[in-house]
């Protein structure tokens, strides 16, 4: 049956009928030093011109390179032809291995362990032998071009609220380098990386498409983010786990969708995308039904290679790979852009599209605000792949400058009716020339089913713009993957694997349960579990100090954990009414030693010199006489409502040296005698 749905109410389309698939690939950091260098994992948060000039830097092209099978991956064939110069900067963190100029080191011994407990408690089957595998990347983000990946276990389960979603994979890979900035040569597109993430180790955990719809999507995510967490071991923060989705419908293809770093947003790209399938297919028949050629059955199951075939041939002779140099028609156009491109030397490249007038759309929003699917933004992103800033097409023009006159004149020069379209790029003519190239083999491919591709989502100022994706590369393929040479293989034995089965860390169910057996808030065990501080608030419970979980709690969420044992050590002298409350923070900041008895010592003096030391009651019974004194009528006509304003008195007038539950106690004694 031909699908059903409206594209312009994404949400409302049905899974279940359009044959929708769905699984997920979760990135997350480990807490851990790199995977085979053992330099440090620490991050330098520095902006592209804020990188200190004494860091080494260095300049690379990078090219495809065969894989196992003996044939260049298409993705890596693709990023070679953008004639791109990356430049890597070489952070404190980063040495030789991650220049590529010295061999890795063996698997982290920590980080195959974390691994492990992952998929142990996801069930998953431990592989006995685990092989470093390189998986091309031609993009420019790994310096060797490739990132070493390693499969850890297979055949795992994921409980969620909707069902059990297999994982079919849990991988332990290098993480990439980050790019800072990019600009455009005439040569070609120059980007600047920081090396201090490559090779920091990634846990990889690839779902089974058990997913069933949208929103079971995002609680997969929540599921696995949850389990990731529970480790103890994971790193947190910005940009320390990636979701990336794996999304198709019977009458589209399985794309993967990346940048899905906000879990709210899941469902809506996932719907957009199902949109974006169900519009394409219905192009694709549009056009094969104004060909004369057979239409897609609604299903890519019943593909027929024969026939697929033989439209990829009619579409060949349909839109012919002819560019056409405009340059001289463009010369008087009044567009700030074209005029400066002409006068930079940039050539005005063109290409006709006979017969898809009406078909290339330009802009139109759906009721949710997202920019509904339109042919016109598959060629952009295509074009843009190679550097250009973009592409104006037939159906949007008049517009950015360019009025009917040149319109027309490009439909003379190109000897187009009325049905036909055409496409501009204005470039260096080596850019525009492969821009072009590449929007008439999406042109082609419009008569087909989506191609499969990686895409990004679209994100302004830090979180997604709609929901909407754009095209970043082609899908990879089996070729990108072959063995990693360098690095032995690492056997898991079994006793290994029974240890880290039998020392599971705790669920987050768990460690609730346990923080209810004290005497704290449920605000306070809310706020203990979020920082992942349970470990440390119990080991102060527990420990030599016998620290008053109440007061420990509020202790550690106030202060932190950069100075545990100084911290420790003055919530126990401030318990016993050794120092004041306020001179913790004061006698936490000063302190040198790590070392309990050293540190119980030293405060203990430093708050007698420091006058730290809290006042008694004979001190807090006068001051609070002197403060009811001198405002005697306030305290007379308000009696224990003026606890407020006098308690700030007294305690200022004690300058900090007096607990505030003893000044309390002091001062509502006294008031409550003037409502007798």
């Amino acid at each position: 049956m031909e699908p059903n749905g409206d594209i312009s109410a994404s949400e409302s389309l049905d899974p279940t009928s359009l044959g929708f698939m769905c699984g997920l690939e979760i990135h997350q950091q480990l807490d851990t030093n790199k995977l085979h260098s053992r330099m440090s994992s620490d991050l330098f948060d520095y902006k592209a011109e804020e990188i200190p000039d004494f860091w080494p830097r260095t300049s690379r092209r990078l090219r495809a390179s065969e894989g196992e099978s003996g044939s260049k991956d298409v993705a890596a064939r693709f990023e070679q032809r953008r004639h791109r110069i990356f430049e890597y900067v070489q952070t404190p963190n980063a040495g030789l291995i991650e220049l590529d100029e010295a061999p890795p080191s063996t698997h982290d011994s920590e980080a195959v362990d974390i691994a492990l407990t992952i998929a142990a408690m996801m069930e998953a089957k431990p592989i006995p032998s685990l092989q470093a595998m390189r998986k091309t990347v031609v993009d420019g983000s790994n310096t060797s071009g490739f990132q070493r990946t390693t499969i850890i276990a297979t055949a795992g389960i994921l409980r969620t609220e909707s069902g059990d979603v297999g994982i079919d994979l849990i991988s332990l890979e290098e993480d990439s380098a980050r790019k800072l900035s990019s600009k455009q040569t005439n040569e070609g597109e120059l980007v600047l990386y920081t090396l201090d993430r490559l090779g920091v180790p990634l846990v990889e955990i690839a779902t089974s498409p058990d997913i069933k719809s949208p929103n079971h999507a995002k609680q997969t995510a929540v599921s696995l983010g949850r389990l990731l967490r529970d480790t103890r071991r994971v790193r947190r923060g910005l940009g320390s786990i990636r979701q990336d989705l794996n999304v198709s419908i019977a009458c589209g293809s399985r794309v993967e969708i990346k940048g899905c770093q906000d879990l709210e947003w899941i469902p809506r790209i996932i719907s957009l995308e199902m949109a974006r399938q169900l519009h394409f297919y219905r192009l694709a028949n549009e056009l094969r039904a104004n060909a004369a050629l057979p239409p897609l059955p609604p299903n890519r199951d019943n593909d027929a290679i024969p026939v697929e075939n033989r439209v990829a041939l009619a579409a060949s002779k349909i839109i012919p790979m002819e560019i056409h140099d405009l340059s001289e028609v463009f010369h008087p156009c009044p567009s700030d852009f074209v005029s400066s491109s002409l006068e930079q030397g940039h050539s005005v490249l063109a290409i006709s599209i006979p017969g898809f007038s009406g078909m290339i759309g330009s802009k139109v929003l759906d009721s949710n605000g997202a920019q509904l699917p339109r042919l016109g933004r598959e060629l952009a992103s295509s074009a843009k792949l190679a550097g250009v800033s973009g592409i104006f097409h037939s159906d949007e023009l008049p517009a950015y400058g360019i009025s009917q006159d040149f319109v027309d004149a490009t439909s003379s020069k190109l000897c187009l009716s009325q049905e036909d379209a055409f496409v501009l790029c204005i470039a260096p003519e080596w850019q525009a020339k492969l821009a072009l190239e590449a929007v008439i083999e999406r042109c082609r491919l419009s008569f087909h089913r989506i191609p499969n591709e990686v895409r990004n989502v679209v994100v302004k100022r830090g979180k997604p713009d709609d929901g909407t994706t754009v095209a970043l590369r082609p899908l990879p393929g089996g070729a990108r993957m072959y063995p990693e040479t360098d690095v032995p293989m690492l056997e898991i034995k079994q006793s290994r694997w029974k240890e880290v089965c039998e020392n599971l860390p705790m669920t987050q169910k768990m460690r609730k349960n346990r923080l209810k057996s004290l005497e704290i808030s449920s605000n306070q065990m809310e706020a203990i579990l979020n920082a992942e501080l349970d470990e440390i608030l119990f080991d102060g419970i527990e420990g030599e100090l016998n620290l008053p979980s109440k007061a420990w709690a509020s202790a550690l969420l106030e202060h932190g954990t950069d100075k545990i044992n100084p911290l420790a050590a003055a919530i126990h002298l401030r318990e016993i009414g050794t120092i004041s409350r306020d001179g913790v923070s004061e006698l936490v900041r000063d302190a040198e030693s790590d070392e309990i008895e050293v540190l119980l010592d030293w405060m203990k003096m430093e708050a007698t010199k420091r006058n730290l030391v809290p006042a008694d009651s004979h001190a807090i019974d006068d001051v609070v006489e002197k403060v009811i004194s001198e405002n005697f009528d306030l305290a007379r006509e308000r009696g224990l409502q003026s606890m407020g304003p006098l308690m700030g008195l007294v305690m200022k007038e004690l300058g900090g040296t007096a607990d505030g539950k003893a000044v309390s106690e002091a001062l509502r004694s006294r008031l409550s005698e003037f409502s007798d």
